[in-house]
């Protein structure tokens, strides 16, 4: 029994309405059967006498199309057959956009990657104005380019500097900006598109030919010794932002400029080379297994048998601090809840309101929201000094200083204020909730939710259940984490969680390094040019000097010596230096900007550099004390798998996405080597390098943390 179709049309006065709906999917994506069905359908309409123009749509309801079939991409065994993919994608849209008969595309929901290119081989576009309404090239965030004509095509119809834009970073556009640059040729309400759309493709089949005009940028792409400076200029941003890693961007670049240089067809050419050569590279593999992750955690309710979320209307805050006013200006964005926040005394409230309105206040001046809708969300902001308007809460969140008699105070007070049914999460990053639950009449109900600062930047969310936590408060917390906006990991209740549990000895390690002479600036450069976003001394300015010692202070209480920093972490601490939030750490801070190493920290440490370890011995100390707490940990079962901590290693402290996490990078190096390199510096350094029991378990056995 044949399946049905997914393209079908319909004739109407002389207009084919073509409609793209995968039946069973509930995202359409182009793979090599709808690909067939594009070039079967477009032969036949344009050798039907009847038809004068086209007008396609999608059948699903916020989906257009979301880009080309990711599963049938990760199948490709050779340079080769991935050349032939791309290849055979370009003529397929060629012939779209050559067709003698003219297409008018309508456009609503995801419009990504192959979807896109599809558009701009199209003759017209109309798009909707809903949000859901997004329209990119994200390809180089799979670690390939756009190589069905879309490096040709968009610097052709926008210009080069707004192209390279979208396509260099990977980046999507609501419909009202892809107006202003002149990707879309009308923006209507939804209920509108597919009227707009006939019409716009009656009209060209009546002979009419839009006109079009760039958005700017003709001063510099006109020329081409302006456009060699705009190519020059992009590639310097490029390795500033990628430290040479990722190979997409310059290959992007240099398929657009190839084309611009040597025609469309040379352009086309290239790009299917590129894309050949991208697409089996251990890069690509990476980002595309972290594509899938994160996928399938959008799916994970994060406890078996999870009942469905209870649905949360209300929220309220406890602590209107940078962490408290962080979380309730999220929610009133993502999810558009009213948010009641609480502190001791108004003037702490006022404050924490206006942080929390300043997300909202950022949506507007980048124009992803209305002045209307940044009126109505701030009107769902409010707050006091008393628990007045937490009795209708369905959940309620504490923000509070980490000290365990605090919280449970807290704890106690919010369950006397909020209704028997209302969850209460703590967002503690150190304190196990099992022991902060002990204050609870209805522990069932208590969670943790542990945010990263700042909420409305940091994509992860731990969330993490006590001995005591019920199922139902389990699927609600992972699900309203991401009505958020947030990659949601569930973690075990123990000492540091997932994530501050890998930086504790990250973190301690480099303290080590400095104590031996390494100057502060080596060990922040030699971290950035393996990967991380920033090096693990201005790692510890950003979360603060005095949070570190705390939550070294637990982990060593918990885990034993192995975990204990080196006293010099407290000395500095006592000085007042608590990173950028008291301007002075490692780094002196002016206006919260970064000028530069303070020389003071090396007298206070009674050290001074000489050099110290070289980079290479400095990015094994560090790198392995992490892979070996990592192994630990999942021994212990903090994560729930492989998975859950890569994703948590990488969305909570950048982790390099290129290296798949730590547990995957353990994997690429060995189980063996490990242990022998870790056995190596616990002989020179100490027992704190001894191997985890779950690597020489793996070496023995020549196994992985991920099936091979």
């Amino acid at each position: 029994m044949t399946s049905p179709p997914a393209i079908t049309w319909e004739i109407r006065d002389g207009i084919a309405i073509v409609t793209l709906d995968r039946p069973g999917q509930s995202v359409n994506v182009i793979g090599r059967a709808v690909k067939a069905e594009f070039v079967q359908c477009f032969e036949t309409l344009e050798q039907d006498a009847r038809v004068r123009a086209i007008a396609f749509f999608s059948g699903k309801p916020d989906n257009f199309i979301a880009g080309a079939d990711i599963e049938e991409f990760v199948q490709l065994g050779s340079q080769s057959e991935a050349e032939r993919l791309s290849a055979d994608g370009q003529d397929m849209l060629d012939r779209v956009a050559r067709l003698a008969k003219p297409v008018a595309v309508g456009i609503h929901g995801a419009c990504l990657g192959g979807g896109f290119e599809f558009a701009l081989a199209c003759h017209y576009r109309v798009a909707t104005d809903h949000p859901k309404t997004q329209i990119g090239l994200p390809e180089v965030q799979l670690g390939i380019l756009p190589a069905a004509g879309g490096c040709q095509r968009l610097p052709r119809l926008v210009g080069v500097r707004a192209a390279l834009d979208m396509i260099l970073a990977g980046k999507s556009e609501r419909a009202k900006k892809a107006q202003r640059l002149g990707i879309v040729d009308e923006l209507v309400h939804p209920a509108l598109l597919q009227t707009v759309t006939i019409a716009a493709a009656r009209r060209m089949g009546d002979g009419w030919r839009p006109r079009r005009r760039r958005a700017g940028g003709l001063l510099l792409d006109g020329n081409p010794v302006g456009r060699a400076l705009v190519f020059r200029m992009a590639r310097k941003q490029v390795l500033r932002k990628t430290g040479g890693h990722y190979p997409a961007p310059l290959a992007a670049l240099d398929a657009v400029r190839h084309g611009l240089a040597r025609g469309m067809r040379e352009g086309l050419r290239r790009e299917a080379e590129l894309f050949g050569r991208l697409a089996v590279t251990d890069v690509s593999r990476k980002l595309v297994q972290i594509f899938f992750a994160t996928t399938a955690l959008k799916k994970d309710a994060g406890v078996d048998g999870a009942p469905e979320p209870l649905p949360i209307r209300r929220l309220g805050v406890v602590g209107a601090g940078f962490m408290g006013a962080g979380i309730g200006g999220t929610a009133v964005a993502q999810a558009e809840v009213d948010v009641r926040m609480k502190d001791a005394d108004l003037q702490r409230v006022a404050a924490g309101l206006t942080t929390a309105r300043r997300v909202l206040d950022d949506r507007l001046t980048r124009r992803r929201i209305t002045r209307h809708q940044h009126q109505r969300l701030v009107a769902l902001l409010s707050g006091s000094d008393s628990y007045s308007g937490f009795g209708r809460a369905d959940l309620v969140v504490e923000a509070v200083f980490e000290d365990l008699s605090l919280k449970q105070k807290v704890l106690r007070e919010i369950e006397a204020a909020a209704p028997p049914h209302a969850i209460v999460a703590s967002n503690t990053s150190t304190i196990p909730i099992t022991r902060i639950a002990e204050a609870a009449q209805r522990p069932e109900r208590v969670i943790g939710m542990h945010f990263f600062s700042p909420v409305p930047r940091m994509p992860l969310l731990e969330v993490i259940p006590g001995a005591h936590t019920g199922p139902e408060v389990i699927s609600t917390a992972v699900a309203f984490g991401r009505r958020l906006g947030k990659t949601v990991i569930v973690v075990r209740d123990a000492p540091g969680f997932w994530v501050n549990r890998l930086l504790g000895p990250y973190m301690n390690e480099a303290m080590h390094l400095l104590l031996q002479g390494a100057r502060i600036e080596d060990l922040d450069r030699a971290l950035v040019e393996w990967g991380f976003p920033v090096g693990p001394i201005t790692l510890l300015d950003e979360v603060g000097l005095d949070v570190a010692e705390k939550a070294s202070g637990v982990l060593q209480a918990a885990l034993g010596e192995r975990l204990a920093p080196p006293p010099a972490l407290a000395g500095l601490v006592r000085d007042g230096r608590l990173g950028r939030k008291s301007g002075r750490g490692f780094y002196r801070y002016a206006k919260g900007r970064k000028q530069g190493v303070d020389a003071g920290v090396y007298a206070l440490l009674d050290r001074h550099p000489n050099g110290g370890p070289r980079p290479g011995e400095i990015v094994q100390r560090l790198v392995l004390a992490m892979l070996n707490e990592a192994a630990r940990a999942v021994g212990e079962g903090v994560v729930r798998s492989p998975r859950d901590g890569d994703i948590g290693a990488i969305f909570g402290f950048g982790f390099p996405p290129f290296r798949g996490g730590p547990l995957r990078h353990a994997d690429d190096l060995g189980a063996a080597r490990l242990v022998a390199d870790l056995e190596r510096l616990a002989e020179r350094l100490g027992p704190r390098y001894a191997p985890a029991d779950v690597l020489r378990d793996l070496a023995r056995h020549n196994t992985r943390f991920y099936p091979s």
